[in-house]
This record gives C-alpha cells, structure tokens and sequence, in this order.
C-alpha cells in the first residue's frame, strides 16, 4: 500500500485499529496512551503494509529539513515504543520487521475500514511500483506534496498538529505530575524496583524550583487507572503529566517516558533511556534533567549540580534500598514493617558503603522506630545522627536528610532553631518536597504561629492534594488544638485508610477535645487494637476511662502499662497523663519530671497541646517545667 493510496478512517490489524483520524491507537477497543512520533511512524507504516518504507522516507516525511534532531536516536525510539505497545519484538516480529540500514516493514495483514476514494485505484498502483530512484528523485517531491494533501484530509488534524509540533510551541508548564510507571518487565515482583524508580524520579524533580511536583503518595492511588490525563490533571491541579515504563533485564534497565500537556492530552516529548543497574541513579537524573529542559524550567545552577551529582551504585544495593524505600513509605507507624525497612538499609550499606540515600534511610528508620514507641530515644538518636552525618559527608545535597535532622533537633534535642534551620534547608534542597513542607506546617503548630502554620499546610497540599495528606494535616490541627478540624481531617484519613491506627487516635483526640467522650473511647479502643497495644493510645484510652469515672478499667491499663515497663521501654509522660486524668497531680508531675531527664520524645510532641494535662496547666510545678525546656511562647 503506497503513501499515497486513498486514506482510510480506521486501519485494522489483529486486535489493534488506528484511527488516523483521531489519532487513536485501540486495543480490542479500548484506547491506549501512545501519541506523538510513534503513532505517526504506525500510521506511515500501516498505509505502506507490506512494503519496505525506508529510513530515508521516514526521515522526508517526519522530520523537515530544518528540524534539528538525532533523527536516528528518535526513530529508534519510536520504533521501541511501537513494539512496546504492541507486545512485538525485534527478534521474532509479528508486526513491524527491521530491515538493517534499509528501514522497516508492517508484516501483518492490515483491513481498510472507511476508504476515501479522493483518488482513482490505479494511482495507489503507478505508486506502488515506482522505480526506487525515482522516488528518491522527481518523485520524491510528488510524494511529499501528496503526503501535505493527506495531512489535511485524510489524517486530519491529529498529524497536522504532529507534523508542526516542531515549529508550535508547547504549552506552559509549571506543575507536574509523574505518574506511576508500568512494568514491563513481565515479572509482576518488580512492581516495588518499578514503584521505587517512580519515587526517586519525583525526588529529583521534586529538586526543581521552577516546578510544583506532586508527590509520590498523590499519585500512587492512579496506579492502573483507567481514567483519562484531562481528569487526572484537573484532579491534581497540574499541567504536565510524564508517564512512561521501565523494563528491567538482568542487569539492564530500561526508561521509556513521555511528556504530555495535561488538559489537552498533548504529546510533547518521548525518550528512551538505557543502561546498566549501577547507573540507575544517573538514569534517573538525566530523564529529571531532560523532562526540565522540555518544560523549559529555570534551573539554578545549584539544582544543576544536584542533578548531575549521581555516582555509580551497586545493584543489589539500589535494590535492598528501594525495598527498604517500600516498607517505610507504606507503613511507617508498625513496628514489623519498620524493622524490615531498617534491615534492607543495613542490607544496602553493606553491599555499598558510599550510597548515600541508603544512610538516610536507615536515619528514618531509627527515628520512627523511636517515634512510635520500638526502641529508647538515647538509642534512636545516637544511632539516627550517626547515619546522616555519614549520608552528608557523601552527599550534603538530599533534602530528605535534613528534614530527619529537623525531626532529631525538635523532637530529640528540643532545639527549635536547629529545628527550623533544617526545615528550611531541606525545603531549599527539594522545593517539591512534600514531606518537608508537612514537617514544616506541624512544627509552625508546634510554636504557636498558626497563619505561617495554615498558609504553608495549603502549600502542602498543593503537591500531596491527595488523602494521604491527612495525617499532616491533623497533626497541625491538634498542635493548633484546632478540634472540629482535627475530627473533620481525621474522618477523611480515616475513610481513605481505615486500617491506620493513628487516624483512629487522632479522631479520639479531636472527639475528646469537642466532648465526645463516648466517641472518643470507640476510637481509641480501635488504636490500640489495630497498633497492637502502641502505648500512646493505651494510656490516651486510660486517661478517657478516668475522665467518665472508669477507674478500674483506666487502673488496670495503668498496671498494663507499668508491667510492660519491666522489659521495654515505655515513656514516663504516658504514666503522667493516666494520673492526671485519675486527679493524682503529684504522682502526675513525679512522671512528668522523669520524662523531663529523659527527654522523652512525648515532651516535644504533647506538652504544648496535650489536652490530657490540662488540668496541669496553671499548676506553678508545669510553668517552671516549661520554662526549663525552653518552649517558646
């Protein structure tokens, strides 16, 4: 079928049709996302079934004379993503064969539906047998006027806008979502190595202050959604969406990602990367780097030296790392998965003891292990601080590093200047980086200063607009002891992840705040049922019993308590609050000053807003205490 043969709406081949007009690829009907070059390269193909289209029609009918490109590297690519999609292979082809140094040739049998018969048939047949050289010649030229003709009509204004795109420039650009990348690796086990290269792409585009990038936990929820990028975009607030996918082969790996404008479903880049896993990382920073340079953001030349930082790493390191990765980001607030995330990071700096993220993961991991009740805080901390100082000296560029050190300096050290001082910094590092803004808004709660606290929560949620945000967001509403808020935050966190027991507890918290007791002691019974008993909601559900006149059952948890102190550690602020709920003031403030030389991490966290010790609180005993911790205000 020659070029120039009479144009058909829709071209059928097995189980796939394109409609040219459209600009449409489907697969047994259904729409698959494949735009740009390679549509065009299918439709060319498709038209010419049977024939050989050499290297060199492709490159008159593609790419004009004054488009600069590796015409080479492009169609390469094209070609790779065709037979992406189409589940073919260069070795054994069921539909597109390559032809070394001559081009390729559509091998399967292709249905016409809705030929336009704008020329008689004896036209497609001088065509088709055309000598070569005059093709290359005279011919040639006739061939690229009749392709302008069939641009217009029987292509339409899909290949016209492709063909142009060149010349049109692409939409603005300042906000961007990656969406996760599918695994074509054809070993559903590598969905988590797949995850991990989606997050560590945000984490470096996240590096990009010229871009609002949303964050891994907002797009994970469209992993193998059927819903349109126009939606997608709109429920994210973005304009650019990159998706792509990664194959991995032994010790290969291979990125095809793509560049499209969110709201009109607009191709505007595509590239093919490939190398060897212990160049993953620099992987990664050149698909960052190259998705920057198409949306044309202003990168500082600080940003380009963090981008271009990467170093070689080893493989079965980067894996046990992005396993590690897995664990703490799905689920930080359980001991079980917190301890397997700790063991990959150890796992991974022993296989390379220069990875740097490695190091900060393995920081993370001693911190939430403490924050969440597992290990004593003088351990966490020293073990926490030794970990990223050693993932500085290797790399003092990771945001992620000095928002942990933000974490020890508020919650370990009580040193709040030190605190903020690393807040900043890793916001500086990472622009995007939602975790650090999170971090930010709840310390702002933390101090008092609610309008900076609220004004940088809403620009959290411009990168994590998803309910994954919830958590942070309570977290700021009880620093603020905003309690309506903190019941209406929680009861959304709650509906997207009724599993998490710190929802429930925060739930607890804001009923308890408004006076719903009753509420409160259903909610803080399923915290500690879900936590398997985590000592914060134990002694919260404790304090509740004794507020409604429950003493036995708040006693009882209290010997609970006390007996489980015998073999781990259980911080003396959580013995405070059951007293003080039970009206013992001294054995209350008793417990209170042993968390003070402690320095039990509740110190940090409660004391400001806990509304367990409040009737503490105009005791002379807790203003001297206050003071001698240094809080602010």
């Amino acid at each position: 079928m020659s070029v120039s043969a009479p144009a058909a709406r829709v071209l059928r081949f097995n189980i796939f049709e394109l409609d040219v007009r459209a600009g449409e690829l489907r697969k047994r009907g259904l729409k698959l996302r494949l735009q740009g070059q390679p549509l065009e390269v299918l439709a060319i193909l498709l038209q010419r079934a049977g024939d050989v289209v050499t290297r060199e029609e492709l490159r008159t009918q593609m790419w004009t004379a004054d488009t600069f490109v590796d015409f080479d590297h492009s169609l390469h690519n094209a070609i790779a993503r065709l037979r992406e999609a189409l589940g073919d292979s260069a070795e054994t082809p069921r539909y597109i064969e390559t032809l070394p140094r001559r081009g390729y040739r559509f091998i399967a049998p292709v249905e016409e539906i809705g030929v336009q018969k704008s020329q008689p048939p004896s036209q497609s047949t001088q065509a088709r047998e055309a000598p070569v050289r005059e093709r290359r010649s005279i011919g040639r030229l006739a061939i690229a006027l009749t392709l302008l003709g069939l641009l217009f009509t029987g292509l339409g204004l899909w290949v016209v806008s492709a063909f142009s795109r060149h010349a049109i420039v692409a939409p603005p650009i300042h906000s961007l979502a990656v969406l996760p990348l599918a695994n074509f690796s054809g070993d559903p086990s590598q969905d988590f190595f797949v995850d991990g290269m989606t997050d560590e792409l945000i984490t470096d585009l996240a590096k990009v202050s010229a871009l609002r990038v949303i964050s891994r936990t907002s797009v994970m929820r469209y992993k193998g959604t059927k819903k349109g990028l126009p939606e997608i975009a709109r429920e994210l607030n973005v304009d650019g969406i990159v998706e792509g996918s990664v194959t991995r082969s032994g010790q290969r790996i291979r990125i095809t990602a793509q560049l499209l404008h969110a709201p009109t479903d607009k191709h505007l880049w595509a590239e093919t990367y490939e190398r060897d896993l212990g160049d993953v990382l620099r992987l990664q920073s050149e698909v960052a780097q190259a998705i920057a340079q198409q949306v044309r953001a202003q990168v500082t030349p600080q940003q380009q030296v963090q981008l271009r930082s990467a170093r070689p790493v080893n493989p079965e390191a980067y894996e046990a790392y992005l396993r590690g990765r897995y664990y703490l980001s799905n689920q930080f607030t359980m001991a079980q998965p917190l301890n397997q995330a700790k063991s990959y990071f150890e796992e991974s700096i022993k296989k390379d003891p220069g990875f740097a993220l490695a190091y900060s993961g393995l920081a993370d991991s001693y911190v939430y292990l403490s924050l969440f009740h597992q290990i004593p805080p003088e351990i966490a901390y020293q073990s926490a601080t030794e970990a990223l100082h050693r993932a500085a000296e290797l790399d003092d560029t990771i945001g992620e590093v000095h928002d942990t050190l933000a974490l020890l300096g508020w919650r370990f050290k009580w040193d709040w200047a030190a605190a903020e001082r690393e807040l900043d910094e890793a916001i500086a590092l990472a622009p995007s980086y939602s975790c650090a803004h999170e971090d930010h808004a709840v310390y702002l709660g933390f101090m008092g200063r609610r309008d900076e606290a609220l004004a940088e929560l809403a620009k959290s949620k411009e990168m994590d607009p998803g309910p994954s945000s919830a958590m942070s967001e309570a977290g700021t509403f009880y620093q603020l002891r905003d309690w309506p808020r903190l019941v209406e935050t929680s009861r959304r966190g709650i509906a997207s992840n009724p599993n998490e027991w710190v929802e429930h507890y925060n739930l607890a918290v804001g009923y308890e705040g408004t006076n719903k007791l009753l509420e409160a002691i259903s909610e803080y019974q399923k915290a500690v049922e879900i936590s398997n008993g985590d000592q914060d909601a134990m002694a919260a559900l404790a304090h509740a019993y004794a507020v409604i006149g429950k003493r036995y059952e708040a006693q009882k948890i209290l010997r609970d308590l006390q007996q489980k102190s015998k073999t781990a550690y259980v911080s003396p602020y959580f013995f405070a609050t059951i007293y003080a709920g039970l009206g013992e003031k001294d054995k209350a403030f008793e417990f209170l000053e042993k968390a003070y030389r402690e320095k039990s991490l509740e110190i940090g966290w409660h004391l400001k807003a806990d509304l367990r010790i409040d009737n503490l609180r105009s005791d002379l005993r807790f203003q001297k205490l206050l003071q001698r911790i240094g809080f602010p205000g």
